[in-house]
């Protein structure tokens, strides 16, 4: 009875999982598996432009350095505005926003009227150093990427790589060494995603317990 019950309280979508983790439920793959929980991603704004000389700016929250050296990849699809411009200009650049600027990064997503997107009236940009894509004013880190393949095949989605080929800070972001880690974070505080509809205001941090001998 008492495991009838358990699978009776099971929300939608998932599945009971068998007796070797009675603990735990599967979620089922052909919803949304990313959106059954809640987890943290950056959240940053890809700048691109487009065949007319037209700039255009999007929030991409599946983008990160591919790796420790000068690389950064996001996710995209041929439905978006994004992909395109970047096949056609083989270069992007990325701005990460700090907090107060959630509101015009958000309207960075908004519908397009025509090739217009008028959200982006609120988002105040700045040619790039380097590459011919906008970067976003007041953001606190900036990188200029040149296209170096784009990779199919994720269902319709797709994963965009980039080399960096230029890259910017405010100097109160930079990590110096007589500087305490937590100190800058708190001063200067991160905007995080939380998939699917949510955001942080990342003010407080710990250092990471690292085994003795690690490496990177």
């Amino acid at each position: 009875m008492a495991v009838a019950n358990a699978r009776e309280s099971i929300a939608p979508g998932c599945v009971a999982v068998e007796p070797e983790a009675p603990d735990l439920v599967s979620l089922d793959l052909k919803l949304d598996l990313w959106s059954r929980v809640f987890s943290v991603a950056p959240l940053v704004l890809v700048g691109t432009r487009d065949r007319a000389g037209k700039d255009d700016v999007a929030p991409k929250h599946m983008a990160m350095p591919l790796g420790l050296e000068p690389w950064f990849c996001f996710a995209c699809t041929p439905t978006h505005t994004t992909y395109w411009n970047v096949v056609e200009s083989r270069c992007f650049a990325v701005t990460w926003p700090r907090p107060e600027q959630v509101l015009s990064t958000s309207l960075a997503a908004s519908r397009r009227e025509g090739s217009d997107k008028p959200g982006l009236r609120a988002v105040p940009t700045r040619p790039g150093t380097v590459v011919a894509a906008p970067l976003v004013r007041g953001g606190t880190l900036f990188v200029e990427c040149e296209v170096d393949r784009i990779l199919e095949g994720f269902g319709r989605y797709c994963l965009i790589v980039g080399k960096v080929v230029a890259a910017h800070a405010d100097p109160a972001v930079v990590r110096e060494d007589d500087q305490d880690d937590a100190d800058l974070v708190r001063d200067n505080p991160l905007l995080a995603y939380i998939h699917p509809d949510r955001f942080a205001r990342v003010v407080a941090s710990d250092g990471f317990p690292l085994p003795a001998g690690f490496s990177r």
